[in-house]
C-alpha cells in the first residue's frame, strides 16, 4: 500500500438510515474543548489591556513585537507601488468579477398591502461596522481580502476593518505586502497587523492604545466578524458570538468530487491534491460508483503527490480520517452521499452534470463540470470562497452581500387598518394569557379596556364588533 493511499468507505449494497449516512461521512476532529481553554485567557487579556496585550500575544505567537499595530497608509501605498504587475492585474480582475456578482446579489426592498391602510414593508439595512479576518498561517491569502471586502462594500457597510497576522517574511511586523496592496486596491484604509484569537478579541471588545502611535483608541468594537481562520480563530469567534455577530465557525477546508466512470482520473487526483495542500486537516473526498475510476485516481495520486511542492502536507491530509473514497452502487447513492457530506466545495464530474446539479441540496458551492475546478472559485470566478465547512452547508450558506445586511420589517397600519383587527388581536392575546397585549390595542378605540364587564358594549359602540 502506498503512503498516499486514501481510505475506502464502501457504501455499496447498504441501505443506511439518515443518521447512519451522516455518521459514515469522513470528518476531521476539531478539538474545540482544548482550544477553548487556550482562547479564553487571550480574550480576557485583550479586553482588559487592549493594545499592550495584542503586542504581547504577537510576540508570543508570531515571534515579533509589532510597533505599528495599525498599518500606516504609506506602507499600503508602498506595497501597491511595488506589487508585481502580473499579480496586480490578476487581483484587479478578481475584484472586477467579484464586484459584478456581488452587485447582482443586492436584495430589493419590498412592501405588501394586506388591506386598506395595512402595509408591511421590508428594508435591507447594512451592518454599520464589520471586522474582516484574513488568515496567514501556511499561506498568504489576498484572495480572502477580496472575498470579505467586496460584498461588505457592495452591501453599503459604513466602516470596515481588516486584521491579518504579521508577515514572516520581514522584520517590520507588518502583514504580507500582497495583502496590503490588495487592501489599497480595494480602498480599505483600516488594517491591523494582528492575527489569531487576539484579533477576534480586538474586534469584539475594541482595544485601547498603549503606545503613542496607537492613539487613545487603537480599534473600536465591530458589530460583526467574518472570515476564515484556524481552530483558535474559529473558537474565538464562537466564544464572542452573541456579543457580536459572526458569519460562521469555520473548520478545515474540504472538497468532495462526485464523479462517474467518464471522469478524467488525472484531473480528479489533481483536484484532491489542490485542496489537501491547504492543511494537514483538509478534507479531500471522492464519491464514485466506479471501481475503475477509484483505482485510477489512487494510481495517479501515487505519481503526483511526491512531485508537488507540499508533498508531506498533502499526503497527511489525503490519508487522514477526514479524507477518503466513498464507493457507491450508482449515481443515486452518490448524490445521497454528497448531500450527506455537504461539502464546502463540491465538484461534479459526471457524464451529464446538468442532471446532477439540481439534485444537490447541500453544498457550500457547486463546481459544474471538469472545467470548473475549485481554484477557479478561490481566485477568479466571481463567486465567494468563504464557505460553510464540516457539514454545515446543510443549514448555512457562503459569504455574500446578504452577510452584511439586516432585513428589517416596517409595519404601517393606519386607524382603519388596525380597527379591522382589534377584536381578533384581543381574542388572540387573551388566549395566550397576555390580556395586556389586547388592552394595549383596545386603548386606541375604547375608553376603558380594563372594565371587562362593559368591554363588549364598548367594542360595539366603537364599531369593533
Amino acid at each position: 500500500m502506498s503512503d498516499n493511499t486514501m481510505r475506502i468507505i464502501d457504501l455499496r449494497g447498504k441501505r443506511l438510515t439518515r443518521a447512519e449516512m451522516l455518521e459514515a461521512m469522513p470528518r476531521a476532529e476539531m478539538g474545540t474543548n482544548e482550544a477553548s481553554e487556550l482562547v479564553r485567557p487571550i480574550l480576557d487579556d485583550v479586553k482588559a489591556r487592549g493594545a499592550a496585550a495584542l503586542r504581547d500575544f504577537g510576540e508570543k505567537f508570531d515571534h515579533i513585537r509589532t510597533k505599528n499595530l495599525r498599518v500606516p497608509a504609506e506602507a499600503m501605498q508602498q506595497a501597491l507601488d511595488e506589487l508585481d504587475p502580473e499579480v496586480r492585474a490578476a487581483i484587479e480582475e478578481s475584484v472586477r468579477r467579484s464586484r459584478a456578482v456581488a452587485a447582482s446579489q443586492v436584495p430589493k426592498d419590498f412592501h405588501t398591502d394586506l388591506a386598506e391602510g395595512a402595509r408591511v414593508s421590508e428594508r435591507w439595512i447594512p451592518i454599520d461596522r464589520v471586522g474582516l479576518y484574513v488568515p496567514g498561517g501556511k499561506a498568504v491569502y489576498p484572495s480572502s481580502v477580496i472575498m470579505n471586502v467586496v460584498p461588505a462594500q457592495t452591501a453599503g457597510v459604513r466602516s470596515l476593518a481588516i486584521a491579518t497576522p504579521p508577515s514572516r517574511e520581514g522584520d517590520d511586523g507588518l502583514p504580507s505586502k500582497t495583502i496590503l496592496a490588495t487592501c489599497a486596491i480595494l480602498g480599505v484604509t483600516e488594517v491591523y497587523a494582528v492575527g489569531g484569537a487576539q484579533a477576534i478579541a480586538m474586534f469584539a471588545y475594541g482595544a485601547r492604545g498603549s503606545e503613542p502611535q496607537d492613539g487613545e483608541i487603537l480599534c473600536d468594537p465591530v458589530d460583526k466578524i467574518t472570515g476564515p481562520g484556524n481552530i483558535f480563530v474559529a473558537t474565538a469567534k464562537s466564544m464572542v458570538s452573541g456579543m457580536v455577530g459572526i458569519d460562521a465557525v469555520a473548520g478545515p477546508t474540504e472538497i468532495a468530487i462526485l464523479a462517474d466512470k467518464d471522469a478524467n482520473p488525472s484531473w480528479v487526483a489533481a483536484d484532491l491534491i489542490g485542496q489537501a495542500e491547504h492543511d494537514e486537516l483538509a478534507g479531500s473526498v471522492l464519491i464514485t460508483d466506479s471501481d475503475e475510476l477509484a483505482a485510477a485516481v489512487q494510481k495517479d495520486l501515487d505519481y503526483r503527490v511526491p512531485r508537488t511542492e507540499h508533498a508531506e502536507r498533502v499526503a497527511t491530509s489525503l490519508t487522514g480520517r477526514q479524507s477518503g473514497i466513498i464507493l457507491t452502487d450508482d449515481l443515486d447513492q452518490s448524490v445521497a452521499a454528497a448531500n450527506s457530506y455537504a461539502a464546502e466545495h463540491l465538484e461534479i464530474q459526471t457524464a451529464d452534470p446538468d442532471a446532477v446539479v439540481p439534485r444537490i441540496m447541500n453544498a457550500g458551492a457547486i463546481f459544474r463540470g471538469p472545467y470548473s475546478p475549485v481554484p477557479l472559485g478561490d481566485y477568479m470566478s466571481g463567486s465567494n470562497h468563504v464557505l460553510p465547512t464540516g457539514g454545515t452547508a446543510r443549514f448555512n450558506s457562503g459569504l455574500g452581500v446578504h452577510t452584511f445586511l439586516k432585513p428589517v420589517e416596517v409595519i404601517e397600519y393606519d386607524e382603519q387598518g388596525l380597527k379591522a383587527l382589534v377584536s381578533r388581536i384581543n381574542a388572540f392575546a387573551v388566549s395566550e394569557d397576555l390580556p395586556g397585549h389586547g388592552e394595549c390595542v383596545l386603548s386606541r378605540f375604547v375608553d376603558d379596556p380594563y372594565d371587562k364587564a362593559t368591554l363588549q358594549e364598548q367594542e360595539r359602540k366603537a364599531g369593533l364588533r
